[in-house]
């Protein structure tokens, strides 16, 4: 009896050796992994560098962000290092109530606007009872890991923000200011646009002179007011990615912005149709899972 003890639980260790074997390979590759998560309609977009350092983008309208998280960590990784909200509407930001109980976060940073609406308040709350440190982006600001990924925010300026939202609010049923975040690594380059409308995409990429993208994120979930053709022409993705819920109340994406890209023969993904979408670059070449 006591001999099947003992060879039972080094058939345990040995599993959980396997188990940890595999993981540290699969996660710790030194490579640049993105994941856009599956998370219905809204956005979450996971981040881990070279370096294993894990950034969040937004947190989805729900608690589908944990499953993506989940995927794409160590088991014993519980730290997420940064999370940056684009703007505070609900299905951008409502997931990261989850995610903060269940994750241990050391920056918060997002869009200098508030939202009336009570989660957004809570979720503000939790950040600062946490005490977890919080910014805010403008244009300008950037930020280089260990590793060499960089991530540039290239709007909105004080002034785009002072100008759509001049009493400092965002409400759910209108979209103005979000961040627009160029992340790089080597020759890789991605833009994350959040909700931002075509106006701003356009003065943020003409001031940063940005073109030959390798990935953009179709804005606003394919809503027509977020891309343009002088856009899809100045920026030149080679693959857009859409965060798109199934058979969402919004039409979206919109046939208009579909034809748009389909006209410019940039090959489109979407995650109603896709699932999570995961990019992986060695600063070099880079792949999509």
């Amino acid at each position: 009896m006591l001999k099947k003890i003992i060879w039972f639980g080094i058939l345990i260790l040995v599993v959980l050796g396997g188990l940890l074997f595999y993981q540290r390979i699969k996660f710790y590759d030194g490579k640049l992994h993105v994941v856009f998560c599956d998370v219905g309609q809204g956005d979450a977009i996971f981040i881990r560098t070279p370096k294993g350092l894990d950034i969040l983008v937004d947190g989805g309208p729900n608690d589908n962000v944990l499953s993506c998280l989940s995927n794409h960590m160590p088991v014993w990784d519980r730290t997420i290092e940064l999370i940056i909200l684009t703007h505070p509407h609900t299905d951008h930001f409502f997931g990261l109530h989850e995610v903060l109980k269940r994750y241990n976060v050391l920056s918060f940073d997002s869009e200098k606007l508030d939202n009336k609406a009570l989660g957004f308040a809570e979720l503000i709350k939790e950040v600062k009872q946490k005490k977890i440190p919080l910014h805010y982006l403008f244009s300008g600001d950037a930020f280089k890991t260990k590793g060499g990924v960089k991530v540039e925010i290239l709007a909105p300026t004080r002034e785009f923000l002072a100008e759509t939202s001049p009493n400092g609010m965002i409400g759910e049923n209108n979209e103005f200011a979000s961040l627009i975040s160029l992340v790089s690594y080597g020759s890789f380059k991605l833009l994350l646009t959040g909700d931002t409308q075509a106006d701003e995409l356009l003065e943020a990429i003409s001031q940063y002179s940005l073109s030959n993208l390798s990935l953009l994120q179709v804005p606003h979930h394919g809503s027509k007011t977020g891309l343009s053709f002088e856009i899809l022409n100045l920026l030149k993705p080679k693959i857009a990615v859409i965060s798109v819920g199934k058979n969402n109340k919004y039409g979206h994406p919109t046939p208009f912005v579909l034809d748009l890209l389909e006209k410019a023969k940039i090959k489109i993904l979407r995650t109603d149709q896709n699932g999570e979408v995961e990019v992986i670059s060695d600063g070099k070449t880079w792949k999509v899972n």
